[in-house]
């Protein structure tokens, strides 16, 4: 018979929380938070307001464990032993927008969640960033990272630079037999929010490690969703416009040969994308007063959008442009919806939690800009709770048995 998995409740670390994107979906996963660490003052509101709303997938059990202030000044050894450090360490010095700092940037803190990492020795980790991080002008200190995330004991000497330590990781990597001590099985995946069910394509860099003295025997999850399928359901089947109750428009037509190419399509027997539209049809008009009731939180429209060259916005019947937490909360046009009629607005804080895959009744604190930060630098919550499951289930099994 095979063995039953009791799925228990083990505790995590959350850091650099932000507005709670990946730490819901851990909670989601099964684990449950011993502290949660926020530098943000707005965020850690938003943090709380949620924890204080109980029905909102139980996270009373949040209450009194977020702490707003510098990672930094924090000794973790006290919490050695936890299941799980979960984190998203800011991205700022390797986002595309960015200044790309990278390794020189203050603003760097994956030096910060690997010391958490060998100050708790937790069964495993799950670290996430932007895909500017596996640039080629980063390679260097990405594999730094993957080698200090494998090995977290092997810290720099005094006066010793990032050079001379990546130096002494690959010695120390490349030698038989090893230096016993701490150390990790480190993968890392690019993955796309949309190929999860996410309504946006969102790129980002997941990197799971389990200790060594665990047989994880653990891959990433495989998609769920393809833009072939998407694709297929507007220029093929047409199912999609029956699905949105909409009247396709011209430009989704197909030549015979590309009718073909998808009705061979091994993608296009997955799930199909989903779009704005699905996305957030069901949500009521944006109000514009501020005291409105419209049955949604944080559903306030905000006037002023336009499109210019390299500000397009993202077209309603396709996933959206990775949402952007830029000063004027709207850099690229990613935080705009374009209509198929050719006119443009800008996403409300509610329908930017949709298409981040947030519930209903998450409240964000903070103005329009404030909030569109928080969700800016958020992880999807669908698609990070898809990789957390997936740890979960693999702990769960290892100490079954």
């Amino acid at each position: 018979m095979p063995t039953t998995i009791k799925v228990v409740q083990p505790g995590s670390i959350e850091l650099f929380t932000g507005a709670g994107g990946l730490a819901l979906a851990t909670h989601m996963a099964g684990f449950k938070h011993d502290s949660l660490y926020e530098w943000n003052l707005d965020a850690c509101k938003t943090l709380c307001a949620n924890a204080d709303r109980a029905a909102i997938n139980g996270l009373s059990c949040w209450k009194g464990k977020i702490i707003q202030g510098d990672v930094r000044d924090v000794d973790f050894a006290p919490l050695r032993g936890v299941e799980l450090v979960a984190g998203g360490p800011p991205c700022q010095p390797f986002s595309l927008g960015g200044k790309h700092g990278g390794m020189e940037d203050p603003r760097d803190m994956i030096p910060q969640f690997i010391r958490v990492v060998r100050e708790t020795q937790p069964r495993a980790f799950i670290m996430e960033n932007v895909r500017g991080l596996t640039r080629r002008a980063f390679a260097a200190y990405f594999n730094f990272t993957i080698l200090q995330l494998t090995y977290p004991d092997l810290i720099r000497m005094p006066g010793e630079d990032w050079e001379k330590h990546l130096m002494r990781l690959h010695q120390h990597h490349t030698s038989s037999p090893r230096i016993t001590g701490l150390s990790y099985n480190v993968v890392h995946s690019v993955l796309n929010a949309a190929n999860y069910g996410v309504p946006q394509c969102r790129e980002r860099i997941f990197i799971v490690g389990f200790r060594s003295d665990i047989n994880a025997h653990w891959s990433f999850p495989d998609p769920t969703h393809s833009q072939e399928a998407l694709l297929f359901d507007q220029y093929v089947s047409h199912t999609y416009w029956e699905r949105v109750n909409a009247k396709p428009a011209k430009q989704y037509t197909t030549t015979p040969e590309r009718f073909r190419q998808l009705l061979l399509d091994p993608c296009a027997q997955l799930k199909p994308w989903r779009t704005v539209r699905e996305a957030i049809a069901d949500l009521p008009a944006p109000f514009k007063d501020r005291d409105h009731d419209s049955g949604a939180c944080n559903h306030r429209l905000q006037v002023g959008a336009r499109p210019y060259v390299g500000h397009t916005g993202s077209p309603i019947d396709g996933p959206a442009k990775a949402l952007k937490a830029g000063g004027h909360g709207v850099p690229g046009g990613e935080n705009m919806i374009a209509f198929e009629d050719g006119t443009y607005r800008y996403f409300t804080v509610r329908e930017a939690a949709r298409v981040q895959t947030f519930p209903d009744n998450w409240h964000f604190e903070g103005a329009w800009s404030e909030a569109m930060r928080q969700l800016g630098n958020a992880v999807p919550v669908d698609l990070a709770k898809a990789v957390a499951k997936s740890v979960a289930t693999t702990l769960a099994k290892t100490k079954a048995h």
